[in-house]
């Protein structure tokens, strides 16, 4: 999860737990963040203890390098064309859908006011991009991508 509201953070934990999710879900706070995060810089070299995600769920409207900004740069990445990049944002402006589409979003979704509903889509998230949906081993692909 990419996220800089404290406030959103904690409700989307809660939600996720409530929703009888158990896979661990990693937290960043910013984009720089999430990008050392993906190349295993700064504090966050060990992937036993920081693995890469299969899902990444992207703010957009955050300070320093925003959510659009790690978007390009995921999806300008080989090594992370696994990783499912679900945009989840409180903007509802259609430029923003658009734009998040067009730089390779897999999906785009506004958050839920009520924690019914924020309970409701965290599930749908994992029945759908942990279950249903068919995805590779990125940490297999970024050790064959480093070799090459």
């Amino acid at each position: 999860m990419v996220e800089d509201g404290e406030d959103d953070i904690l409700i989307l934990t809660q939600a996720f737990r409530a929703a009888g999710i158990l896979n661990p879900v990693m937290t960043v706070r910013n984009g720089q963040e999430a990008i050392w995060y993906l190349e295993g810089g700064a504090n966050y070299w060990s992937r036993t203890e920081f693995p890469l995600p299969r899902l990444i769920l992207l703010d957009l409207k955050m300070p320093g390098i925003d959510g659009f900004e790690v978007l390009a740069w995921i999806k300008r990445r080989k090594e992370f064309a696994g990783i499912a990049v679900v945009v989840l944002t409180g903007s509802n402006d259609l430029k923003d859908v658009q734009r998040a589409y067009d730089l390779g979003a897999n999906s785009f979704i506004v958050k839920e006011a009520e924690f019914r509903q924020t309970v409701r889509l965290c599930s749908l998230l994992q029945d759908y991009w942990m279950g249903v949906n068919r995805a590779y081993s990125v940490q297999t692909r970024a050790r064959k991508v480093e070799r090459a």
